[in-house]
C-alpha cells in the first residue's frame, strides 16, 4: 500500500471515529473537524479541493458546525472568494 492510500485510510478512519463519538455529525462535518485537527485544511476552499467536494456543500456544513457550541470558531470570511477560515476550539474551552 502506498503512503497516499494509507493517509487516506487513516483520515477516513478518523472521520468514522468522530461520527461514532457524535452521531449528529455528517461525514463532511466530521471531515472538517479531522482535517483541522491534523492540519490538513483550515479553510473551506482548501478542504473542498483536497477532498473533491463542491465548495458550496462544505460551506453549508461548516456553517452548521459553527452554530453548534464547543466545536469550532470561524476566524475569517473572505467575501470575494467565499473562503471561510476556521479553527478548532481548544479542549479547555469545550
Amino acid at each position: 500500500m502506498n503512503e497516499e492510500a494509507s493517509d487516506a485510510d487513516r483520515f477516513l478512519a478518523l472521520v468514522a471515529a468522530a461520527q461514532d463519538r457524535d452521531i449528529r455529525l455528517t461525514s463532511i462535518q466530521a471531515g472538517l473537524l479531522v482535517a483541522a485537527e491534523l492540519g490538513i485544511a483550515r479553510d473551506s476552499r482548501a478542504f473542498a479541493r483536497k477532498l473533491g467536494i463542491a465548495h458550496s456543500l462544505v460551506l453549508r456544513e461548516l456553517n452548521v458546525l459553527a452554530e453548534r457550541e464547543g466545536l469550532l470558531r470561524i476566524v475569517k470570511r473572505d467575501l470575494r472568494t467565499m473562503r471561510v477560515h476556521y479553527m478548532l476550539l481548544p479542549r479547555d474551552e469545550v
